[in-house]
């Protein structure tokens, strides 16, 4: 592979338990790409999404993701796996019950991060990219919804993924705060990460055109 590969499939077979549901997926996932991942509700994108982050094994084919073989990847190895990408889903998933500062630490201990100046300093770090830097002690319920999902990009960021991997991200969101987190996401895989956006709103391929990749008919394909 080559060095700035960071997903290739070859000739992957996804199963939802005995449920195919995506056969023939052939997908090439370079440094800096932004890809969007389209197709109907039901169409097999979350499946998709499910297998590069270790969620659902792959039985059939070839794949790699971020160096790591998921053909033989281990339990013991998914969390590793998921250090190297930032996952970022349509209802935020954020923790209710503690501020913005609270909900980054949280993820932080749980990868593994231990010295408490340089996660402060992380955390401060991805808020100001994603235009947070003064709401870090604000409580989830306190922001609009574009700003909680500048949270949840903020949160994915944190272990300097090489993937984002964001399912229907604006899926809640008005236009305006829709195009906010588009253009977000854009400057992120300009800086160099992989980002591959699941939707089914077909707007927003008008707006930022890019490389596609389509499921339909139990299949997928590159545009």
């Amino acid at each position: 592979m080559a060095l700035d590969t960071i997903v290739q499939l070859k000739d992957v077979t996804i199963y939802q338990d005995d449920h195919l549901v995506l056969s023939a997926v052939n997908i090439h996932i370079s440094k800096g790409d932004f890809i969007y991942l389209i197709g109907k509700t039901g169409s097999g994108k979350s499946s998709l999404l499910k297998t590069l982050y270790g969620e659902l094994p792959l039985r059939q084919g070839e794949g790699f993701v971020a160096d790591f073989n998921l053909n033989n990847l281990k339990r013991k190895q998914i969390p590793f796996l998921r250090r190297k990408l930032g996952i970022v889903f349509q209802d935020f998933e954020l923790l209710g019950d503690r501020n913005v500062n609270d909900n980054l630490l949280f993820v932080l201990r749980a990868t593994g991060w231990k010295n408490k100046r340089e996660m402060s300093e992380r955390m401060q770090e991805v808020l100001e990219k994603v235009g947070l830097g003064t709401k870090g002690y604000k409580m989830p319920h306190e922001l609009s919804g574009g700003e909680q999902q500048r949270v949840a990009v903020a949160r994915a960021l944190l272990n300097d993924p090489d993937l984002i991997l964001a399912d229907e991200p604006t899926g809640n969101l008005d236009p305006a705060t829709t195009e906010e987190i588009l253009t977000l996401l854009h400057n992120i895989s300009k800086n160099g990460r992989a980002v591959l956006m699941a939707t089914h709103d077909y707007v927003h391929l008008k707006k930022f055109s890019s490389h596609v990749i389509r499921c339909e008919n139990n299949t997928v394909s590159t545009e």
